[in-house]
Order: C-alpha cells, then sequence, then structure tokens
C-alpha cells in the first residue's frame, strides 16, 4: 500500500485528501431552515441516512458557513433533494452571500422550513443531535415528514468537482 501524500506537518495534505474523496459521487441536496431574519439555506452533498426507527437522517454543516448557524438555531430544517436539471439551484446556495432565495420558489413545509419548489424529494427535521467533527458539525434529524416529487427523473450528482446525473 503506498504512503499517503502527507504535508510539512506531517498530516495528509488537503489538497490530496479533496481529490481522493472527489472520486466518490455525492448526491447534492439544499437544506434550508427558517429563521428570524427570513429563510436560510445551503447545498449540501454530505446527506445520508441514519436509522429507520427512529426515522433520522443527517448531514455534515461547515462550522465557517454563514447560514450554518441559523438553520442550527433555527432546531428545524427541510433537506432538498436535487434533481438532475437543478445545478443552478445548487450553485445559488453554494455561493457565499446574496439572497439565495430571490427567484427561487419555495413553500413552507410542516416545520416551516422553507421546501423548494419542484426538487426530486424533500426532507422535514426537527434537529435531533448536532456532533462536533472537525471544521464540521454533524446534524442529525428526526423526520417529521417527507415525499418525492418527481419520480422519473434522477438526481443531481457532484463527482470529480463537476455536476452529472445517474442514468437508469
Amino acid at each position: 500500500m503506498p504512503d499517503p501524500i502527507e504535508d510539512s506537518s506531517g498530516g495528509i495534505d488537503a489538497a490530496h485528501f479533496r481529490t481522493v474523496l472527489g472520486h466518490f459521487p455525492t448526491g447534492v441536496t439544499v437544506v434550508t431552515a427558517m429563521g428570524g431574519d427570513g429563510p436560510a439555506g445551503l447545498a449540501v452533498g454530505s446527506f445520508f441516512s441514519v436509522s429507520l426507527e427512529p426515522p433520522l437522517v443527517g448531514f455534515g454543516a461547515n462550522k465557517s458557513s454563514s447560514n450554518w448557524p441559523t438553520i442550527r438555531d433555527a432546531g428545524m430544517f427541510c433537506v432538498n433533494v436535487l434533481a438532475e436539471d437543478q445545478e443552478d439551484v445548487c450553485r445559488v446556495f453554494a455561493a457565499k452571500g446574496g439572497d439565495k432565495f430571490s427567484g427561487i420558489g419555495w413553500h413552507p413545509a410542516s416545520t416551516g422550513s422553507p421546501r423548494l419548489n419542484d426538487v426530486l424529494a424533500w426532507v422535514d427535521c426537527e434537529i435531533d443531535a448536532i456532533h462536533d467533527a472537525g471544521d464540521h458539525e454533524i446534524c442529525i434529524g428526526r423526520v417529521k415528514e417527507l415525499d418525492v416529487e418527481r419520480h422519473r427523473e434522477g438526481p443531481l450528482l457532484f463527482f470529480r468537482g463537476g455536476y452529472g446525473r445517474f442514468e437508469v
């Protein structure tokens, strides 16, 4: 087995880490919540299922995100699973600053969190736990409601620094 590429401090080089893990495709979601100053949202590629009983899901949020504190403090969030034709929506929510909801249609889910229009699926949650994880926090949500909106389309995927789609 080859030696890992190390940085000058003897740890794993961040660029090499990103390159290797970039070879694992991820689905693309937008996590939203309603804050005191209005809706907040961020693009997330680390969404995952945790448990069936009770129904739990999770995602990783960068501690430096300007939108994560609003979502965390809301105590509720909605995971919007993007469809293959929603790369533009992902780019809006991945960008720093600006009004991310301008021109993006949405309506409140049962928790009050924004459910984006025309997403592939959505999962509305109450925060169950938050765990420290390096430069991220892992948020675990208890599922309150969920559904599939678009049954025939595939998901938006992220792979090796670019967006793509899944062919059935």
